[in-house]
């Protein structure tokens, strides 16, 4: 008989993680630990289970149906069976609502859930991430009656009760530039908010409500203008109220997710605060939604090379299984060794994250979270593509085919680095920040995570270098230009410090690889350095 390779095996997710588990005993009072481990034990069981369906069953795509067979509009979207399970998920294993109860660990043990199910959830995790910032911009704005009307349904533990929640914010002018944002909002002859105009990019329209942008009629022009509402998409009835779906966008990636264009004709709207500086309004969710990002984008990177130190125990080459081969072994430490770093900073930020909201993070803890957050979404999200390519070549061949449910997992990464802020819009936000806090400040925390002379010595001289750029580049263009090199300096710096931090409660044989990986880690080097001049710039991309 010819020989058939064997597929790669998933592993349980949580009790094979070498990272999540120790992290979280390590982190979490004894009771804390225990309460959240059934969730986390039930959402490995669940990722596992959703991969061995992926491998008997070809995946299916959302079908919007604008009109049934006697002519209504209807604009009806079947979803994949992933995405029909998810409120039910979300709710019973408190996906969404653990990341608001009232403790300083709420984030660290909602993100771990986050962590296990984001594969499997086949980008359910995506209005999740919205429905958690649109929760977290409510409770800031201290609009008592919203947060009495959404904030039940929004963290809801029992899936009668669940809505998700949509952002609309892009329009056909872009994404990051929403000052030229055309949907109005106007007042009818009863005094309620109604939305008209068109957004462009409307990802799980599916759910019950959402936050917009929009203009008052009569307002200015610009983005301080812009006030931000609150949408029920449905009536009482269940029928779509004041909007219409075009049609869903065809993606590269995350193709389970359905992403519409749409109209709002006369859609109820509630501002959310003040009528004006809506997307400062916002600003609350970035934290949040950035996280949720870096933590998706982590545990992509982790099936990734979960399935492919799993393969390279089965496939033989050459005489000898691919683990036993000297330099395959060494791609695969490499990349083992940067994801370890990405994880250590993610759930450093998440830690964080937690403090912060219930107000027992120090001064220099708050100069982390806000500097560091969009650092970290920044390089996790590169990171996640890199690493997941590689991982697809471990596989040869195979890695390139659709049947095998490799080639979803690159597809998909490509959305980091595009959502909550491209590369060089977080690289921006991470020079505003800087310029906003204390640099000694960031200093300090950054060297007093450290533990041993190795790592602080490593820290101290990439912050140095990070100063010396900075100071380099002066303001304007130049400055600019190396904030990409910053950003993510600053971001494998803030890394090493996280593992060093955990060096300090690792025992025995955790202790001695923790300190493999971050040696290795120091190894590939903290500092990035920016080159060329603004004008050689143009000269080279114009011609």
């Amino acid at each position: 008989m010819s020989f058939v390779q064997e597929a790669p095996y998933l592993a349980h997710p949580y009790r094979s993680d070498r990272l999540l588990r120790p992290w979280l005993a390590r982190l979490l009072p004894g009771d804390r630990f225990d309460a959240i481990e059934p969730d986390l034990d039930a959402l490995a069981d669940y990722a596992a289970m959703a991969y061995e369906r992926r491998q008997r069953t070809p995946t299916r795509e959302p079908i919007l149906t604008q009109w049934d067979a006697w002519g209504h509009r209807v604009d009806r979207i079947a979803l994949t069976q992933a995405w029909e399970e998810g409120a039910a998920i979300t709710t019973k294993h408190s996906v969404l609502a653990a990341g608001h109860e009232a403790h300083e660990y709420a984030r660290v043990e909602q993100f771990a859930r986050v962590y296990l199910y984001h594969v499997a959830s086949e980008f359910y995790t995506c209005p999740l991430a919205m429905t958690d910032g649109a929760a977290t911009a409510i409770k800031a704005s201290g609009n008592r009656a919203l947060m009495d009307r959404a904030l039940p349904h929004f963290l809801a533990t029992d899936v009668s009760r669940f809505w998700l929640s949509g952002q609309w914010m892009t329009e056909t002018h872009g994404g990051s530039d929403v000052g030229n944002t055309e949907t109005v909002a106007r007042r009818d002859e009863s005094g309620q908010w109604r939305l008209y105009g068109r957004k462009w990019f409307s990802s799980a329209v599916v759910g019950e409500a959402a936050m917009a942008l929009a203009r008052p009629e009569g307002a200015g022009d610009g983005t301080g203008a812009l006030g931000l509402f609150f949408v029920e998409t449905k009536d009482a009835k269940g029928r779509w109220q004041g909007l219409s779906i075009d049609r869903l966008k065809q993606k590269l990636g995350t193709r389970e997710l359905p992403t519409a264009e749409i109209h709002l004709d006369g859609l109820p709207a509630t501002p959310v605060g003040a009528l004006e500086h809506g997307v400062r309004q916002i600003a609350p969710m970035l934290n949040v939604t950035r996280t949720w990002n870096a933590v998706c984008a982590v545990a992509s990177m982790s099936r990734a090379l979960a399935l492919a130190r799993d393969y390279a125990g089965r496939r033989q080459a050459f005489g000898r299984r691919l683990v036993d081969q000297p330099l395959h072994r060494h791609t695969l430490a490499g990349m083992q060794v940067e994801f370890d770093a990405a994880f250590a900073l993610t759930f450093r930020i998440a830690e964080l994250l937690g403090k912060s909201e219930h107000g027992t993070a120090s001064p220099d803890e708050l100069i982390l979270l806000r500097v560091l957050t969009p650092a970290t979404k920044l390089w996790t999200a590169k990171l996640a593509v890199k690493i997941i390519s590689e991982a697809l070549e471990c596989f040869g061949g195979a890695g390139y085919i659709e049947d095998t449910g490799l080639p979803q997992l690159l597809r998909d990464a490509q959305v980091y680095p595009i959502w909550e802020g491209t590369t060089n819009v977080l690289a921006l936000d991470v020079q505003r920040a800087l310029r906003s806090v204390d640099f000694g400040g960031l200093r300090r925390a950054l060297e007093g995570q450290c533990t041993g002379n190795h790592p602080l010595s490593a820290v101290r001289s990439a912050l140095d270098h990070v100063a010396a750029m900075l100071e380099r580049s002066g303001q304007g263009d130049r400055r600019e230009v190396s904030a990409r090199a910053v950003a993510i300096t600053l971001a494998r710096t803030a890394a090493a410090g996280a593992m060093a931090r955990r060096l300090a409660g690792a025992e025995n044989q955790g202790h001695a690889y923790t300190t493999l990986v971050l040696d290795r880690f120091l190894a590939h080097g903290l500092e990035r350095s920016a080159s060329g001049h603004p004008d050689e710039d143009a000269i080279l991309v114009q011609g």
